[in-house]
C-alpha cells in the first residue's frame, strides 16, 4: 500500500504560477498503470477518499496544486463542482498540457475493475447514456434472444443430466425436488426462482437465514450441486419466462434487501437489469455471507451495468463453465 499525500487546496499563488511542460499522455492503458495519481476535491471530501484510498496499490497523492509540471500524470477530480473557479481552471489547464484528467470513480472503476460504491453519488447514475445497457434497446433485444436461445439449448442438452440430479435428491431425503423462493427482480419486482432443493426439507423453519459457508442443513447432494452450479439449472426456466437473463445480479430476497440498503450505497439500482443466474460477482469474488463480502458483491455488481456488453456477457459465461466443471462453485 502507497501513502497518502494531502495538500492545501487554499494555494491559489500556486495555481497561478504553474510551468506548463507540453508533453500529452493520451494512453489508456498507461494511465491505468499509473504508480501515482493526482486528486482534486472539497476540503470536505478528503476524508471520505481517504477511508477509500487505504487499500490502494498505488499512491494518491490529494490537492497538491503546487505540482509545477504535467507531463504523463495522471489527474482525477471528486465533486469537482464544489471546487472555485481557479481550481477548476487548473484541472482545464492540466488536461491542456497533457495530463490524462477524468473523475475518480470513472477512473478506479477501469482500474480496479469494479465500482468503488463508497464514492458513489447521484451523479453517477443520472448520465443514462453511460450505461448502455439501459439506454440502447438493441442491446436489450440481442441480450433477450441470446438468453432464449441458450436457454432452450441447454435445456435439451441438459436434461439427463437433470434427471439424475433430481432422482439423487429424492433418494437422499424427503421432500420437494424443485425449492420455490420469492425474489427481487428488475424494477423491484418480485417473482418465483426455481432451483434444486439443496437443504433439508423446511430449513429455515418460517425464518429468512442467510446460507452460510459449510452450512449443516446442506444435504450430501445439496453440497455437490451447489458446488458444480447445477442447482441453479431450473432457473433457466426463470430466463425463458423472461423474469431472468443468463448474466446479470444474482436475485436477492427482499428481507435481506430491506437490511443490505441500509448499509450499501444504492442498493437497489441493481435491479435497474433483470436478475441472472449467474455474473460478474459470482465469477469475481468468492463465496461469503457478511455485509462486507455482500459489499463487495455490489461493486462488481454496479460496474456490470455501468460497462455491459455482449462480449463480457459471454466471458462470463464462460468462465462459470469453468466453476461447473472443476466445482469451484460455494
Amino acid at each position: 500500500m502507497q501513502r497518502v499525500k494531502v495538500h492545501s487546496t487554499n494555494d491559489s499563488k500556486s495555481i497561478k504560477s504553474i510551468r506548463y511542460l507540453n508533453k500529452s499522455f493520451r494512453s489508456r492503458k498507461h494511465a491505468l498503470n499509473q504508480k501515482t495519481i493526482y486528486l482534486y476535491c472539497p476540503e470536505s471530501a478528503v476524508q471520505e477518499v481517504l477511508a477509500c484510498c487505504e487499500d490502494y496499490d498505488f499512491e494518491v497523492v490529494i490537492n497538491d496544486y503546487s505540482l509545477r509540471t504535467f507531463s504523463r500524470k495522471v489527474i482525477c477530480h471528486y465533486h469537482s463542482s464544489m471546487l472555485d473557479k481557479e481550481q477548476k481552471l487548473f484541472l482545464i489547464r492540466a488536461m491542456e498540457y497533457g495530463s490524462w484528467v477524468e473523475p475518480l470513480v470513472s477512473y478506479l472503476d477501469d482500474r480496479n475493475s469494479y465500482s468503488e460504491v463508497k464514492l458513489l453519488n447521484s451523479g453517477y447514475f443520472l448520465h443514462q447514456k453511460a450505461f448502455s445497457i439501459l439506454s440502447t434497446q438493441r442491446n436489450q433485444y440481442i441480450k433477450r434472444a441470446i438468453d432464449l436461445v441458450l436457454s432452450l439449448t441447454a435445456l435439451i442438452l441438459l436434461f439427463p443430466i437433470l434427471i439424475l440430479v433430481a432422482i439423487a435428491i429424492r433418494l437422499e431425503s424427503k421432500g420437494s425436488i424443485i425449492y420455490k423462493q420469492m425474489r427481487v427482480g428488475q424494477f423491484n419486482q418480485e417473482f418465483n426462482v426455481f432451483k434444486f432443493r439443496s437443504m433439508v426439507q423446511n430449513a429455515e423453519n418460517g425464518k429468512a437465514q442467510w446460507a452460510k459457508k459449510n452450512d449443516p442443513r446442506i444435504t450430501k447432494v445439496g453440497s455437490f450441486i451447489r458446488k458444480t452450479r447445477l442447482d441453479e439449472l431450473p432457473q433457466l426456466i426463470n430466463v425463458i419466462k423472461g423474469e431472468m437473463s443468463l448474466v446479470g445480479p444474482r436475485p436477492e430476497r427482499e428481507v435481506f434487501i430491506t437490511e443490505l440498503e441500509k448499509e450499501i450505497p444504492y442498493y437497489r439500482f441493481r435491479h435497474s437489469v433483470k436478475p441472472g443466474i449467474t455474473g460478474l460477482a459470482q465469477v469475481s469474488y468468492p463465496y461469503g455471507d457478511s455485509i462486507e463480502d455482500a459489499i463487495w458483491k455490489h461493486k462488481y455488481d454496479i460496474y456490470y451495468i455501468k460497462h455491459h456488453t455482449i462480449l463480457n456477457d459471454l466471458v462470463i459465461l464462460i468462465k462459470t463453465v469453468k466453476v461447473v466443471l472443476f466445482g469451484m462453485g460455494r
